[in-house]
């Protein structure tokens, strides 16, 4: 197992900083969008920091959420767009605040003195400048949680490697093992391998699964949660990422298979996507659950009840921003 590097003040930034934004080339699309001018990457995002909301969430995973809530800080625009996105509002950017990367410090302290187990950055990855800016300031004035990278799984491994030290748990997506599926949903036939190898990279910096203890119940302090989001009528293509994830990365990372996806696409993408329109029976959700077992994955995070529900959709209203 790779030894995780140590959280630093100073190096971090330094070392994003040789990737930059313009010409941009912080995620897989390589657009080349000078954003430092003003120009908008397939993203959607110039050099402008937006945040939608920033608070206390209670729906990731136990270790992250606990009972007193991850400070997670919902980033706008995305990378890579998927048709049926449950925050749609925000990765096509109609939603959000301008804020600097002081401001966005002194929001993560905020947060820490709410009580947040972590500082959790939701689609993070066309800001990854200047969030490891803002990370190094907050340090500089007594942040101590971890910092959690809540992601696509579509990222670059030297993004990655340039955040070791910034970010201490990876809890990133698996969408998709079929490169033709990642096309239709995604625009993105590179994700599977895309995702595989930023994965690696984020073993490699961040280490082994880590925990300490918060009111008496698990924190993950470091390491790296894959989550699977189970879709509608793929059931064999969530079987072949289980796979392919298990059969990579073994016990290295904890897995997270979810049933919480929400058709809440509008009518005229629905009409191109009509298999899109249902939510998955629970009757396959099942049936993954049993695979992900047969595969020997010994421990994992799964949902029950009904975690698809639209009410887990929050207001994008600026709450903790402004």
């Amino acid at each position: 197992m790779a030894t995780p590097q140590t959280n630093g003040i100073g190096r971090d930034a330094r070392a994003i900083e040789g990737i930059g934004t313009s010409p941009c080339n912080l995620c897989p699309r390589l657009c080349g969008a000078m954003r430092c001018e003003g120009r908008r990457g397939v993203c959607g995002a110039s050099n402008e920091l937006l945040v939608a909301r920033a608070a206390l969430h209670f729906w990731e995973e136990p270790p992250l959420s606990g009972e007193a809530g991850s400070g997670t800080v919902f980033f706008v625009n995305c990378p890579l767009h998927c048709v049926y996105c449950q925050n749609a509002e925000i990765a096509a950017g109609d939603a959000g605040i301008a804020v600097s990367e002081e401001h966005l410090a002194e929001v993560f302290l905020d947060l820490e003195a709410q009580g947040a187990l972590n500082v959790n950055c939701v689609t993070p990855t066309h800001y990854s400048l200047q969030i490891a800016r803002a990370v190094q300031i907050a340090r500089g004035r007594g942040l101590g949680l971890p910092v959690v990278w809540n992601t696509s799984g579509y990222e670059r491994v030297p993004v990655i490697e340039a955040l070791a030290g910034t970010v201490d748990v990876y809890l990133a997506d698996f969408k998709y093992a079929d490169a033709r599926l990642a096309q239709r949903y995604s625009h993105a036939p590179d994700y599977p391998q895309t995702a595989i190898a930023a994965i690696e990279a984020m073993v490699r910096t961040a280490g082994e699964p880590r925990f300490d203890e918060v009111d008496g119940l698990p924190r993950m302090t470091g390491g790296v949660v894959v989550r699977h989001l189970v879709l509608p009528g793929a059931l064999e293509q969530s079987k072949d990422a289980l796979r392919m994830l298990f059969e990579r990365f073994g016990d290295d990372v904890l897995y997270s298979i979810m049933n919480q996806y929400t058709p809440v696409m509008p009518e005229a993408s629905l009409a191109r996507f009509p298999e899109l329109g249902v939510r998955v029976p629970d009757v396959e959700y099942e049936e993954l659950l049993d695979f992900a077992d047969e595969l020997g994955m010994q421990d994992y995070f799964w949902q029950e009840g009904p975690a698809a529900e639209e009410s887990f959709i929050p207001a994008w209203d600026g709450t903790g921003v402004a």
